[in-house]
């Protein structure tokens, strides 16, 4: 029988079918489409529920905010504003789409490591949270357009070279996130002599899909050397399983070593921010292909109407999936590349993969990818940005529909006749 461990909390077999959130996904298909996100939403409401558990429980001036980048859409923001979530946003667009779910202004705060004077004005109209300070010219830009005073967090660079994917690393002595150490004196005195300035407390933020938790420990001992303040925001960064062989740790066991930490180097009389994104999206969501091609040249080719319009993560950062085809669980596995559709011989979703005699007309599942594969949609050969299906109860919802032809090209300038 096929391992469906992967998939979200409610997955379960039916015959030849496998049902998310009580919706078969053959009826998914044939009413939505494919290539289509799906989310168990009672598992996405789950998962907030127990990071708000876990650190409530150990600290209560905690505050879990959800990193919009992972999933930046209203309809995946409103579920998690109503479980009482934050929001981190980076610049004047997720914080558009997080105020247009309804999301609280007061438990926002905005990233950004280029922010532009629009970016600050947008969250200085809005009275949001805190506006982290991500380099000097941040610091220029507040003094020159705040009228009123401004809570702001200060990102601090700890110079920890995560254990990650290159492209996923944020906290290296070289990148380009945060102030150095040997600056945040110089930074903070600034900040001092800016009247509309009131600097809270520090923010760090190491990297993402980190599956070590003294690496954030370390992060935490990195903030500690500054100085003391009253507010902490740990930033995100807990990584997911892939594939079955992976290992992750628990959001229980993330929140229990972070407050330990936070409490011993920092103090007990803090406001702790974490701001998680993929950890808290990820395993809640799939996507459903249907198989275009099947086809035998050095290797055996499975490709599907999607691909690297929908999910960029195997191209930029190598990262490998577990796909599944719905309803062959008791056939012969075949070693193929799952591949898409596009005009690339990167468009690899994954390669080396075991799949169960993959014929055309057969639906893929491919587990974890409820982060980042949205956010990075595109319209590569022409593809339509997919459909976001919420399943509960056994019912669908549309949350964000299929982009069409007509309003992709409606962009475009001097196309009448």
């Amino acid at each position: 029988m096929a391992d469906i461990s992967l998939l979200p909390a409610s997955a379960a077999i039916d015959g030849n079918d496998l049902r998310i959130g009580g919706c078969l996904l053959t009826e998914l298909a044939a009413e939505f489409g494919t290539p289509a996100f799906v989310i168990d939403e009672q598992a996405l409401r789950d998962r907030a529920s127990r990071y708000a558990d876990a650190f409530g429980a150990r600290h209560a001036r905690s505050q879990v905010h959800f990193a919009v980048k992972a999933f930046p859409s209203a309809s995946v923001i409103r579920v998690l504003a109503d479980e009482g979530l934050g929001f981190d946003v980076v610049g004047g667009g997720e914080l558009a789409i997080a105020l247009a779910a309804g999301a609280d202004p007061a438990k926002i705060v905005m990233h950004g490591n280029a922010k532009s004077d629009r970016d600050i004005e947008a969250a200085l109209a809005a009275r949001i949270g805190y506006i982290v300070v991500d380099g000097f010219d941040d610091i220029d830009r507040i003094a020159a357009l705040a009228r009123d005073r401004t809570p702001v967090l200060l990102r601090v660079s700890p110079g920890i070279d995560s254990a990650t994917h290159a492209a996923l690393a944020t906290g290296g002595k070289a990148s380009k996130f945060g102030v150095p150490a040997e600056q945040v004196p110089d930074a903070i005195a600034r900040m001092a002599a800016v009247p509309a300035i009131d600097l809270r407390g520090l923010h760090a933020h190491i990297g993402s899909q980190i599956l070590n938790l003294d690496q954030f420990e370390a992060e935490v001992a990195a903030l500690a050397s500054v100085g003391e303040f009253g507010v902490y925001d740990l930033g995100g960064g807990l990584g997911v399983r892939y594939e079955q062989a992976d290992v992750a740790p628990a959001i229980d066991d993330y929140a229990g070593r972070l407050v330990a930490a936070a409490h011993r180097q920092l103090g007990p009389d803090i406001d702790l921010l974490v701001e998680p994104g993929r950890s808290l999206v990820a395993p809640t969501g799939v996507t459903l292909y249907r198989v275009l091609t099947v086809k035998q040249t050095g290797r055996l080719h499975v490709a599907v109407d999607g691909g690297m319009g929908d999910n960029l993560e195997p191209s930029l950062y190598g990262q490998r999936f577990s796909p599944m085809t719905v309803g062959n669980w008791d056939a012969p596995a075949v070693l193929a590349d799952l591949v898409g559709r596009h005009c690339e011989s990167g468009d690899v979703i994954t390669p080396d993969v075991w799949l169960a005699s993959p014929r055309v007309g057969d639906l893929v599942v491919v587990p974890v990818t409820g982060a980042y594969c949205f956010t990075m949609c595109n319209n590569y050969n022409g593809a339509l940005k997919p459909p976001v299906i919420f399943c509960a109860g056994g019912s669908a919802r549309l949350g964000v529909r299929r982009e069409t032809y007509a309003e992709w090209v409606g962009r475009e300038v001097g196309l009448g006749s």
